[in-house]
């Protein structure tokens, strides 16, 4: 990886509604941005972020209020070096040359504000460990 070269992670899933805006907060705070950033988008973007996500996301200091679910195009997923998929499955596009994980996570639409902060807390956990992994941290 080549000095000055900041890597972007694409985080998708179907509605760029819970999961996805969530993982994208939690990289960009973790993550240093001279070495990685964070976009997130769905397949089939929903109209906003799901104001129980907003909130159980205000519970940790991020703030989503005004994030906004954006259509994952081929243009947007060409800029990225690492694709993080959740749930989107075959809609999700291939991107030539980027890594890609599946995250196995469920949608936080219809469940309780309970469930919806454990899944948070995995998210946290998961993103954690990809800067860990990729030497992205603010004190890597």
């Amino acid at each position: 990886m080549g000095q000055g070269s900041v890597k972007t992670v694409l985080f998708a899933c179907v509605h760029n509604a819970g999961r996805s805006q969530m993982a994208a907060a939690f990289f960009n705070s973790m993550a240093d941005p001279a070495r990685a950033r964070a976009l997130s988008a769905g397949t089939r973007p929903a109209d906003q972020v799901h104001p129980e996500v907003v909130e159980v996301m205000k519970e940790v200091g991020l703030d989503l209020s005004a994030a906004r679910p954006r259509r994952l195009t081929l243009d947007l997923a060409s800029q990225a070096q690492a694709l993080i998929t959740m749930g989107c499955g075959e809609d999700c596009p291939v991107v030539p040359g980027a890594a890609r994980e599946d995250w196995a996570l469920d949608d936080p639409k219809g469940r309780s504000l309970d469930e919806i902060r454990r899944l948070r807390d995995e998210i946290r956990q998961r993103v954690q460990g990809l800067v860990m992994r990729r030497g992205w941290g603010k004190f890597s």
